[in-house]
């Protein structure tokens, strides 16, 4: 690689990096509040929550990386015009690949990198971080209640203890069920235990209340009371796994006895194209930033600022391909759509690379673009900054 193209290299990297790290940083803390309840609701520790953040951040590098690429080569290749170094290498002869090669290597490089993280890395990360998350909540009692405070368990179900005991044991126990319409049940106990499974809470010397519709209260004092958490713990404690959460591999040969694949056939198929078709983003908003800004121009042109223009034509894609995979869900004919977004819009900017063009507004739209431009210039006087 030639220096001038390591040099362009270097700078579109470092510039691609400046933008994926704080973006992707939002989106990941964002990600992780949502999940905040681990450490609220399932009383995990702070290591466990971060080890769950930490999955949770290899699942947003492929969405956040296109936007990242065209941020780094229209930003990079926009300054370099305006410094006129644009102008300087075509005015050395240098042929305009030497710009291009080394940011479509680039592209490449980041499309396989991209392929790699949807069709193996996500899906794993997925299925580690629902594990953690239903194994937190699988053992009911022993591990979410806390001590003197009353917490919710599901609607109608409130719990309360006074004193956490060495091993499984409970001492004060207090159990509000409200979950049946037809009565409402109160439960006191001096003393429990969860068994070793945790599907059941073993209550000692206290006594039930039970009140009718009616209004009757009914009290029963009791030795030994044995309260079922079975169907609790496997309602919080279950993993489904879904399309999302399954390699390229297992997408592309379903186990046809997986009652997920049984259920939604649609999804996977349409995950398993999803993947393939949107690892293809990076290079294709390489060529749609180089479309735009992959040489060198006036600085009187009336045109928008080539990143809001990469980045319009960039989401529009995504967009385009998301719901293409909306509808390849419930028809499998719309598995073509979702190849056709990003190689339409790629074969289109490679079109005008190849022909030297640019793409044009509209004739009223560039008008109203260069009357704001020049309003703009004369508002800010002689001395002002151009438009890239």
């Amino acid at each position: 690689m030639k220096i001038l193209e390591q040099y362009i290299l270097r700078r579109v990297v470092l510039m691609f990096l400046t933008a994926l790290m704080p973006v992707l940083a939002i989106i990941w803390t964002t990600q992780v509040l949502q999940r905040i309840n681990l450490v609220t609701d399932s009383g995990q520790s702070v290591g466990s929550f971060m080890k769950l953040a930490t999955m949770i951040l290899p699942t947003l590098v492929s969405t956040v990386l296109p936007f990242a690429l065209v941020i780094g080569i229209t930003q990079t290749l926009t300054t370099m015009n305006n410094d006129s170094e644009l102008a300087v290498v075509d005015a050395a002869g240098a042929s305009r690949s030497t710009i291009r090669r080394p940011l479509i290597l680039l592209g490449i490089g980041l499309t396989v990198f991209s392929f790699f993280m949807v069709s193996y890395v996500e899906p794993a990360m997925r299925v580690s971080v629902r594990t953690m998350i239903s194994t937190a909540y699988a053992d009911l009692l022993s591990s979410v209640i806390e001590e003197k405070t009353f917490r919710k368990i599901e609607d109608g179900l409130y719990v309360q203890i006074t004193q956490r005991q060495s091993g499984r044991g409970l001492k004060g126990l207090l159990i509000a069920d409200s979950r049946d319409p037809s009565s409402q049940m109160i439960y006191y106990a001096r003393e429990g235990a969860v068994d070793e499974s945790g599907k059941t809470l073993i209550m000692q010397d206290g006594e039930v209340q039970r009140k009718a519709p009616t209004g009757d209260v009914t009290v029963i004092r009791f030795d030994r009371y044995a309260f079922d958490l079975s169907e609790l713990s496997e309602q919080r404690g279950q993993t489904r796994y879904g399309a999302k959460d399954k390699s390229l591999t297992e997408l592309f040969d379903p186990d046809p006895m997986d009652a997920e694949f049984k259920r939604k056939p649609g999804d996977y198929r349409a995950e398993y194209h999803r993947r393939i078709s949107s690892a293809l983003f990076p290079i294709v908003v390489t060529l749609i930033s180089l479309m735009f800004c992959g040489d060198a121009r006036s600085h009187r042109e009336a045109h928008l600022h080539p990143m809001v223009s990469a980045l319009i034509m960039a989401l529009t894609m995504f967009w385009m391909h998301n719901y293409a995979t909306t509808l390849a869900e419930r028809d499998a004919s719309f598995v073509l759509t979702q190849y056709a977004v990003p190689l339409v819009a790629g074969g289109a900017s490679l079109f005008y690379l190849m022909a030297d063009k640019r793409p044009a507004l509209p004739s009223p739209v560039s008008r109203m673009v260069g009357n704001a431009v020049s309003a703009a210039r004369k508002r800010m006087g002689p001395n002002a900054g151009s438009a890239a």
